[in-house]
């Protein structure tokens, strides 16, 4: 789930960069999805190569058990979605309740709607800075991939704390990549 975090980021970014040690047999559906939304995304054995573009298509994605699209990456593809061009679709089908994280991605400028385990996402062309509330760590993980892109400001995201039981020093990762994030005590 962490290299399909960092696949999205780069998408969302127009990054490019390369991510070793993972398994892309496991990321087949995020990769296929991936390159719906015209992301470049490269397979090297036990490596992916990954580049952004100036823009993002639409896709949309309904969770499924392994094989299909991971639900753990639902939110983040959901961020993505917020500044793709045009409208995408996204279905829950495996948890209830899993969009907890959209009222933040709203605070930020996004065009969600939800009816029951749908939601409906309007692209933008940008979102804006908030200080916005993690509520797992799915949530986490989109806000901080959402302020990434987020023009205009600074994006604070509190209760941290859920991404740690996901991610190991991922601000560093991200800050080796270029980005201006850092931790704060709270």
């Amino acid at each position: 789930i962490e290299a399909g975090t960092f696949m999205i980021a780069s998408a969302m970014t127009g990054g490019d960069i390369h991510i070793e040690g993972c398994r892309p047999e496991h990321l087949s559906a995020a990769i296929k999805k991936l390159r719906s939304t015209g992301t470049f995304v490269e397979v090297n054995g036990n490596g992916l190569h990954v580049k952004g573009t100036d823009i993002i298509e639409s896709s949309d994605i309904k969770t499924m058990p392994f094989p299909g699209f991971p639900t753990d990456l639902q939110a983040q593809f959901m961020a993505l979605m917020c500044i793709a061009k045009g409208w995408s679709m996204i279905r829950e089908g495996i948890f209830e309740n899993r969009f907890i994280h959209v009222s933040e991605l709203r605070r930020m400028g996004a065009e969600i709607e939800i009816n029951g385990n749908q939601a409906l996402i309007k692209g933008r062309d940008r979102l804006l800075p908030a200080p916005v509330m993690a509520t797992d760590l799915r949530a986490s993980a989109s806000l901080i991939l959402a302020g990434l892109v987020a023009e205009g400001g600074r994006t604070e995201v509190h209760r941290i704390y859920h991404l740690d039981r996901g991610y190991e020093a991922i601000e560093k990762k991200f800050r080796n990549l270029g980005a201006a994030i850092w931790r704060e005590k709270e």
